[in-house]
């Protein structure tokens, strides 16, 4: 009998080490992660989604929250100094920590959570999405670190972003998009296709636990898409192209802003409460209140063309104060409305269709700024239900090529050129 258990020890030892078994037991690991961090990220971002938008909600419906920003400004700079997070790099740290060393610190979920609830109450310009990146990267860091799973360092590097993947699809509503993002951003040149099958699950999974708890995303139909053809193409060749020096000047200004900031303002509350103070005079200024928030309502403003000339000029501007004050919540969604305002803008003055316009320039603008054509082409096919995607791949192709290496991430890498394809292993302009 004990020779007989031996056997089969042996025979299934060896069938583990096989091909065919390493396969499977690949397979197995990771679907029970993926399934894990699939539901964490779906509840985590369902709740998430829901304060952000009764957040938003109480913000409208008593204006005179606005005046409060500086003051709440103080309490995210304090919580953050209080659990010796003042030097928190947010996204980028997540970032680094896939194609680096660096530890996501323990007490990032928890402040990105609030601190974005808190930035979207006071009405700052900024987005949820690098919220979603740091909260499913910190899941993900945290559950690598479970023994049970036997991890080595590379795939503990690999649950970072499937956590990723799986929050970001729970308040975007995206997963292929979110999936693919979450193996793209890292590494410009480079796909890491061996997270694939547990970034596919963990977002698809994530998305459908935030349906489930009232999670409602944003999307689009076109009312009709031209044909496709040399009339048709050169206007969205040349939106490409002004895409491109807008992506650059975009991210020029965001982290010029940040940089002189505290530059002026060494002192982090004083930096907030002056900028604060900036943003709602600017506010008041302009006379409205469309460039608060993060810009989703700027989104279907623009696809209607319900938009000014200088929307997105001004869109960058709050955009570049808030974040550059150090409230939290990301750049993606400001990105999304600036493109998709410039985009409006485009094809008012040269009278061809604005809401196609509008959707490339969203889609454009994103894959400028991120590095991520891929995933940019995946994200206008979600957002759009399937249509539109050679005009998305036209202008995705010219912005990601000629928008130079720059990125809204100081951590991001180019592995390879852009317009070579030579090994560069270089960070990003910033």
């Amino acid at each position: 009998m004990k020779m007989k258990e031996e056997r089969e020890g042996s025979v299934l030892k060896r069938f583990l080490k096989s091909p065919v078994g390493k396969n499977i037991a690949y397979f197995v690991r990771w679907v029970v992660i993926a399934y894990i961090l699939g539901f964490l990220g779906g509840v985590t971002g369902g709740v998430f989604a829901r304060l952000i938008t009764e957040a938003t909600k109480l913000r409208m419906a008593y204006p005179r929250m606005i005046f409060l920003m500086p003051l709440i400004g103080l309490v995210i700079v304090w919580l953050y100094h209080l659990l010796g997070e003042g030097k928190n790099s947010g996204t980028n740290m997540i970032l680094a920590s896939i194609s680096s060393d660096e530890d996501i610190t323990v007490a990032t979920g928890p402040l990105i959570f609030v601190s974005t609830v808190f930035s979207h109450l006071a009405g700052a310009s900024v987005g949820r999405e690098g919220a979603a990146l740091q909260l499913g990267g910190w899941m993900g860091s945290l559950l690598a670190k479970i023994r049970l799973f036997r991890l080595d360092e590379r795939e503990k590097k690999m649950t970072t972003m499937v956590g990723m993947a799986a929050v970001f699809s729970a308040l975007f509503g995206t997963p292929v998009a979110a999936a693919f993002f979450s193996m793209e951003v890292i590494s410009v040149g480079i796909i890491y296709y061996a997270a694939m099958l547990p970034c596919l699950l963990a977002a698809f999974l994530g998305r459908d636990v935030a349906v489930l708890m009232g999670t409602e995303y944003e999307s689009f139909h076109f009312n009709a898409l031209p044909q496709l053809g040399i009339q048709t193409v050169q206007p969205v060749v040349l939106l490409g192209l002004l895409l491109s020096l807008l992506g650059i000047a975009f991210i020029i200004i965001l982290h010029g802003c940040e940089h002189k900031l505290k530059e002026w303002f060494p002192n982090p509350y004083i930096r907030i409460f002056v900028a604060g103070t900036a943003f709602v005079l600017l506010t008041i200024l302009v006379g409205t209140d469309i460039y608060e928030g993060s810009g989703a309502e700027l989104i279907k403003m623009s696809i209607k063309g319900d938009v000014g000339i200088e929307t997105f000029l001004l869109k960058i501007l709050f955009t570049s104060i808030a974040i550059g004050a150090g409230f939290k919540g990301g750049e993606i969604i400001p990105t999304l409305s600036v493109g998709a305002s410039f985009g409006a803008a485009y094809g008012k003055i040269i009278h061809f269709e604005p809401m196609l316009m509008s959707a490339c320039g969203m889609i454009g603008l994103f894959a400028a700024v991120t590095n991520c054509p891929i995933a940019s082409i995946l994200l206008g096919l979600e957002m759009f239900h399937g249509d539109g995607i050679a005009f998305f791949a036209a202008v995705v192709s010219i912005t990601f090529s000629l928008s130079g290496y720059y990125s809204l991430y100081g951590t991001q890498k180019f592995i390879y050129g852009k317009l070579k394809n030579v090994y560069l292993n270089r960070l990003s302009n910033h």
